[in-house]
């Protein structure tokens, strides 16, 4: 027995008594707390959320923006087509995950089950294309080029394509007017991401899981402007997906009309030059490997000297944009993204990179002058110079004597400017830099404009390099431990140069400056870079950000945004050193010049022209061909990757780019009615009462015949090797 009294025991009950009513009314204080919560703080919100269960939105895109040429001519616009489309979430509801469904579907559209299925199929990291990257909840386009037929069998058999709809619809097209494809300027189109929803769902301009997006190019550049806003409709429905009603209607509004800078008659002809040129020096051999030129890329600009706007860029290899509409195939992703096929998404307009070649010279002779040296004064043109027992030639081994900075520049001459970069590499302290060292010819080549993005209005423009002793110690340091692995003393030329670089790779040595003050060695610069320094050489010195977008139209025509040309910056000399450079420019297509073969005939009185001609030689590739090239409206720059020499390889495109622009022929002869474009562009094109806008005619590009391309002899004959 217990001996704990019958008084205690009693206590002990009524304190657990307690203790139980303190947690049950806990309990229920909370559970109170909570309903309260839900149904009376927050209830609204609750009911807002459940009604919403209820309805069901009906998603009508917006028709997206033309994109037009200055004219007004379309590069960029939409067709109505049949759309059969596929909902993933119906599909994948069913039991065999809707694979019945599909493969009936297959058999109306002519398409394989499995072709239908890889359309359906979402994209991942293990997943290769075609598949759907869009949100899975978005009808997803099975073809875009249905018959009318195939429709009418969708439609009259709903009970057997379930999640299957056959719409017409806007589809975006890529007309190449005239032959002007102008791909990589434009760009292409995908579907919105679930990411990218979410990450513009706060902005003032949410995605919708029906958007298409612009992926490169203008296309995604003014995105924003093109898309519009889509139409959503709101409709009430009960549990059986019957329309009890319609709650709300969000109207929406068609995107706006984009006109660029781009002239489609002479994008199409710098298009055709330029992969003409390529063809042609493809049946010809170069003489240092004895091969076949491999002309395996190139790029050329056509641009405004006054306003920087883009005129034409074209870029090699290109491809047709409409490969993208309505889903890529696999056969067409794989050559687009292939290293086989050169990467054609790639524009080589303002990514490609490579040495400059003597179209440098400007950005060195203008260093120089900058160092004190005066333009007009005489330098040594020897046939070659000596350096630490080494002897670097000029390219054709050829010496012309005392001469000017604005006569090495007509010949071209290499080593003038190994001497002039040699000078200034001692001045600065050599391998033992001075704290004041003022790098004239590297901080001149900046000051150019090279080694960052020019501002082009399109994306992933690289900067190329200027590799001053800043990014010499940077890449050192990146591939040093590299370096170290694989250099070898005494070993093969790559071996050799890996161990000299693992031991002093840090430093600026004397060979550095004199490579790159012919713009040769680690020096990277891109056509758009080149065509923006030449154009601020034309116009007296201003540097502009280059632009292809000229105004914002908005669907009614009644607003007009224009995209002004903005400048970035001044060159860094004097008007009289702009000057000399425009009349050393000038002597490169006169008698003597290294371009003067190719312009035999131009009428320099009517049309002044200037060129500078650059053969960049790349380790373990053939050289590299540029020409830079202005009169007083425009500037061209064009760039043959392994494909010789500067005039030899660009020289017969670029003139009958210009030919084209100006109306001309052979002889100089100037026809104003064959003429493309006398004078920039400065109207936009005729906007009509309703809103459209009015576009011209253009017939494609038809070029000159073989006969009617030979150059008077004017010129002389053509030189041995033309830099």
């Amino acid at each position: 027995m217990s001996n704990i009294p019958e008084s205690g025991r009693t206590s002990r009950v009524q304190i657990r008594l307690v203790m139980i009513q303190v947690l049950i009314f806990s309990m229920l204080l909370t559970l109170g707390g909570r309903l309260w919560y839900l149904q009376i703080r927050n209830g609204q919100e609750y009911y807002d959320e459940a009604k919403s269960n209820h309805v069901q939105q009906v998603v009508q895109p917006a028709v997206r923006g033309s994109i037009l040429d200055a004219r007004g001519v379309a590069l960029a616009d939409n067709e109505t087509r049949l759309v059969v489309s596929a909902s993933r979430t119906a599909l994948m509801k069913m039991k065999d995950k809707g694979k019945g469904v599909m493969t009936r579907l297959a058999g109306v559209l002519d398409m394989t089950p499995k072709e239908v299925m890889d359309k359906v199929r979402l994209c991942d990291s293990q997943t290769p294309a075609p598949c759907w990257n869009g949100s899975p909840y978005q009808p997803i386009p099975v073809t875009l080029e249905a018959t009318t037929q195939q429709a009418l069998q969708l439609r009259e058999r709903p009970e057997q394509f379930p999640g299957i709809t056959a719409e017409p619809t806007a589809v975006r097209r890529y007309p190449a007017a005239g032959g002007a494809r102008a791909a990589q300027v434009l760009g292409y189109l995908s579907p919105v991401t679930d990411e990218e929803i979410q990450k513009a769902k706060n902005t003032d301009s949410p995605h919708l899981r029906s958007d298409q997006v612009g992926r490169s190019g203008i296309e995604r550049t003014y995105d924003r402007e093109l898309r519009g806003k889509a139409e959503v409709t709101s409709y009430e429905v009960d549990n059986l997906g019957r329309v009890m009603g319609q709650t709300k209607s969000d109207p929406g509004v068609a995107g706006s009309t984009l006109v660029t800078s781009i002239d489609a008659r002479v994008q199409a002809v710098a298009e055709y030059e330029l992969q003409q040129a390529m063809k042609t020096v493809r049946h010809e051999t170069d003489n240092i490997t004895g091969r076949k030129y491999e002309a395996d890329s190139g790029a050329v600009v056509v641009m405004e000297v006054k306003t920087g706007r883009v005129v034409a860029m074209a870029s090699q290899p290109d491809y047709d944009p409409n490969a993208w509409v309505g889903g890529i195939s696999a056969k067409d992703y794989a050559r687009l993204t292939s290293k086989k096929s050169n990467y054609p998404l790639l524009n080589r307009a303002i990514q490609g990179q490579a040495p400059a070649g003597s179209i440098f010279k400007v950005v060195s002779a203008s260093a120089a002058v900058r160092a004190g040296y005066a333009f007009g004064n005489k330098y040594n043109c020897s046939s070659s110079y000596s350096l630490g027992g080494r002897s670097f030639a000029n390219f054709e081994s050829k010496g012309h004597g005392p001469i000017t900075l604005g006569d090495a520049l007509k010949f071209s001459c290499n080593t003038v400017f190994y001497a002039l970069g040699h000078k200034e590499w001692q001045r600065d302290g050599g391998l033992e830099p001075k704290k004041d060292a003022h790098d004239w010819f590297y901080r001149t080549a900046r000051e150019f404009g090279l080694g960052s993005e020019t501002g082009i209005d399109l994306p992933n423009e690289v900067t190329g390099r200027i590799p001053d002793r800043r990014w010499k110690k940077n890449f050192w340091a990146a591939n040093k431990a590299s370096w170290c692995k694989q250099g070898k003393k005494g070993g093969t030329y790559v071996e050799q140069i890996a161990y000299e670089s693992c031991l002093e790779g840090n430093q600026l040595k004397a060979f550095d400056s004199i490579n790159f003050a012919i713009g040769q060695g680690d020096v990277l610069v891109t056509p758009i870079q080149m065509a923006t320094a030449y154009s601020a050489i034309s116009n007296g010195g201003t540097l502009y950000n280059p632009t292809v977008g000229k105004a914002v139209i908005s669907p009614d025509g009644k607003h007009v945004e224009m995209i002004k040309p903005q400048a970035h910056g001044r060159l860094p000399i004097d008007a009289r050193t702009v000057s000399d450079l425009d009349k050393g420019l000038r002597s490169v297509v006169e008698p003597g010049g290294t371009a003067a073969w190719r312009f035999g005939g131009w009428p320099l009185d009517k049309i002044p022209m200037r060129a500078k001609t650059g053969t960049a030689q790349v380790y373990g590739k053939q050289t590299t061909s540029w020409l830079a090239t202005y009169t007083d409206d425009f500037a061209i720059v064009m760039t043959i990757s392994q494909g010789g020499t500067g005039s030899g390889a660009s020289g017969p495109a670029v003139r009958n780019l210009y030919n084209a622009i100006y109306g001309l022929d052979m002889e100089g002869k100037q026809d104003v009615k064959k003429a493309l474009l006398l004078k920039p562009e400065t109207k936009l094109p005729r906007i009509l009462p309703d809103g459209s806008i009015e576009s011209p005619d253009i017939t494609p590009y038809v070029p000159p015949s073989p006969e009617a391309l030979v150059p008077p002899a004017l010129a002389g004959p053509p030189p041995a090797r033309q830099d």
